[in-house]
């Protein structure tokens, strides 16, 4: 496929990268500086865009088969609640306007239920330093769950992310859609290899149109 992975520098992009090539997809990569995009390959293509121009995104990504993105605002950002929403919806609203109709996004596990009517942001022990992005993660969800034209996925990655170790790229994963997926020892984890496993394999074989799910071991 043709696809376009906005962030593909960023902590998941750069991960989701190489997993798409080795799959034989074309990627453009679209991010903020081409020159940290060290990776080289005959199906790769890196463009210069702005996550907050929808104009300028959708010129980026009119005629490809898909677009994924991995669009942080950055976790220490003083204003990351409205730069991930203003990013967030500008992205979405580029894609429309680009004419491609399959969208991928990835989100946080805040938005998780881990009660009925109760989501895991919204406990005490959640993590004072990620409520802001937890935060804005959650209430595009909701913004996302609106959209009739595009056939979007909202992916949650599990509680706990890694790179590399213990797991590193295992390939296997259990799915649900609004509750995180615990493991025997009653916790949510998985490699961000394996997240991006993840996301490659709803790109090729969609299960989650227009619905969130997450994935963990």
């Amino acid at each position: 496929m043709k696809v376009a992975l906005i962030g593909a520098t960023g902590f998941v992009g750069s991960h989701l990268l190489p997993e798409l090539l080795e799959r034989g997809h074309q990627v453009t990569a679209i991010v903020r500086d081409p020159a940290k995009v060290t990776l080289e390959h005959p199906n790769l293509v890196v463009k210069k865009g702005d996550a907050y121009n929808e104009a300028e995104i959708a010129g980026l990504v009119t005629g490809l088969d898909a677009v994924i993105s991995t669009f942080n605002a950055g976790w220490h950002n003083p204003n990351l609640y409205a730069d991930f929403m203003n990013g967030s919806k500008a992205i979405q609203n580029g894609v429309k306007k680009s004419g491609v109709k399959r969208f991928i996004t990835v989100g946080g596990a805040g938005s998780l239920e881990i009660a009925p009517g109760r989501q895991l942001v919204d406990t005490p022990e959640f993590p004072k330093e990620y409520l802001p992005g937890a935060t804005a993660a959650r209430d595009y969800l909701d913004v996302i769950k609106q959209e009739k034209d595009l056939e979007w996925t909202f992916i949650s990655p599990a509680i706990e992310m890694s790179a590399a170790a213990p797991h590193g790229r295992k390939g296997t994963y259990r799915t649900a859609l609004d509750n995180p997926v615990f493991d025997t020892e009653n916790r949510s984890r998985l490699s961000v290899e394996d997240l991006a496993v993840v996301i490659a394999d709803e790109l090729e074989k969609p299960q989650h149109i227009r619905q969130r799910f997450t994935a963990a071991y």
